[in-house]
């Protein structure tokens, strides 16, 4: 696909976008290409902070995922975003960096990254691209009002002064990260010309605990199905990683989950996790296990014969909770207790009681009510020439490159429907 969907224009608009993230570098620089005077302005003294440091600093950009698949990680919300997925995709995306001389290397998952995994790399990518592009870049520009006429937005007060435009792009990002400048400015901004607003909480965020969780701070565990229970009822699971923290837990399976649990807290909901730490054995064949370690080590403590099952910082949490004395030797060990700590290792329980604040979420969920927005250009259905972008809106997924693709395509499709006015086929 093209740079930009290419028409030449009898006039040349005056676009500012406001919020130099992924979505807004993106939205700045395809207005440029579609032939609008470009205004970008950024409240931080740098663009891409916030991109700069995801994926722990190596930018997990997309995902190879097909359309459908994509759409299914963003829950019930991810319909939406079909038009702009159509328009520029996770291959677009891909031709885009490497066009610039970014290489890139799909991993596990199909998520792809930059090949020497510097997340720095793809903020210098778009720094350069939107100075070829002609986008005029201001920093340390703060935008606090819209300026709105009966004909639509006019303009922005920045920095205490009005600068007039055609058309505005709000790219402010979410409210995590509070740090590189994703503060939710965006949010009342639309609230004051009369948008919704869904309640802005925490997404991949890590969980806080009671019980034996917190004991084990630092460990992490590999290949573990979770699951996610609500009110006694199975709400989701998952499987993967799974780090304790002297809070609780955190990791890719869990903050994929996490999304769920906080909607339940938000409720007054009883939350719970539960944990199969031996998911490649079942039942019969764990019960065979413990016969086999029990009986080959039969004068050992049962404390001693579990650092051959579990981490060393999980034996004590495991024999509190199935009730049984660390120095009981493994030939004493009774069929009653042999079953309780079966049964354990492949329902570890963990009470969810909390989770940690915005500012340490991956993504914000919640945001601008996407009935308000047109799918197909990004234009606001209650204000002439406001357009949203990504972590702006109610959109978020699970972890794997799918909220930056959202980012980047939201920001494409309004970039150039900002400028040229329409959607051309």
């Amino acid at each position: 696909m093209a740079d930009s969907l290419g028409e030449i224009m009898t006039e040349r608009k005056k676009i500012i976008v406001v919020g130099a993230g992924a979505a807004g570098m993106m939205a700045a620089g395809q207005a440029a290409l579609s032939g609008a005077e470009t205004i970008l302005l950024e409240k931080m003294a740098r663009p891409g902070m916030k991109l700069a440091i995801t994926g722990k600093g190596r930018c997990n950009l997309t995902n190879i995922a097909p359309i459908p698949e994509f759409i299914g990680h963003f829950g019930r919300n991810g319909r939406f975003l079909r038009q702009a997925f159509h328009r520029f995709f996770n291959d677009d995306l891909i031709l885009f960096f490497e066009s610039k001389g970014l290489l890139l290397t799909k991993e596990r998952g199909g998520r792809v990254f930059p090949t020497k995994g510097k997340a720095q790399q793809v903020v210098k990518v778009f720094v350069d691209w939107l100075d070829k592009c002609g986008v005029k870049v201001k920093y340390n520009s703060a935008v606090t009002e819209l300026l709105v006429t009966e004909n639509g937005v006019a303009g922005v007060v920045c920095n205490g002064k009005r600068i007039a435009a055609d058309a505005v792009i709000l790219s402010t990002g979410g409210a995590c990260y509070p740090a590189t400048g994703s503060t939710g400015d965006g949010y009342p901004m639309a609230q004051q010309l009369g948008h919704s607003v869904v309640t802005v909480r925490p997404a991949l965020v890590p969980l806080v605990t009671k019980g034996g969780a917190r004991k084990m701070a630092d460990l992490n565990l590999r290949n573990i199905g979770v699951r996610l229970i609500i009110d006694g009822k199975k709400a989701a699971e998952g499987f993967g990683e799974v780090t304790f923290a002297n809070y609780g837990v955190t990791g890719p399976v869990i903050l994929t989950l996490s999304a769920v649990a906080v909607d339940a807290l938000q409720t007054q909901k009883k939350v719970e996790l539960i944990l199969d730490l031996k998911p490649a054995l079942d039942d019969k064949k764990l019960d065979a296990r413990l016969l086999r370690d029990f009986a080959k080590r039969d004068k050992e403590t049962i404390a001693s014969i579990l650092r051959g099952l579990l981490p060393r910082e999980m034996v004590e949490v495991c024999l509190e909770e199935i009730e049984v004395p660390a120095d009981r030797v493994g030939h004493s060990v009774t069929a009653v207790e042999r079953k309780k700590l079966r049964h354990w290792l492949k329902n570890f329980r963990i009470t969810v009681i909390d989770h940690r604040p915005l500012k340490e979420a991956i993504v914000t969920a919640g945001g601008v009510t996407l009935a308000e927005v047109n799918p197909r250009t990004m234009e606001s259905q209650k204000v002439k020439n406001l357009f949203f972008t990504g972590e702006l809106l109610d959109l978020q997924a699970d972890t794997g490159g799918y909220n930056l693709q959202a980012a980047f395509s939201t920001g494409w499709l309004a970039g150039n429907c900002a400028a040229i006015g329409t959607v051309v086929e």
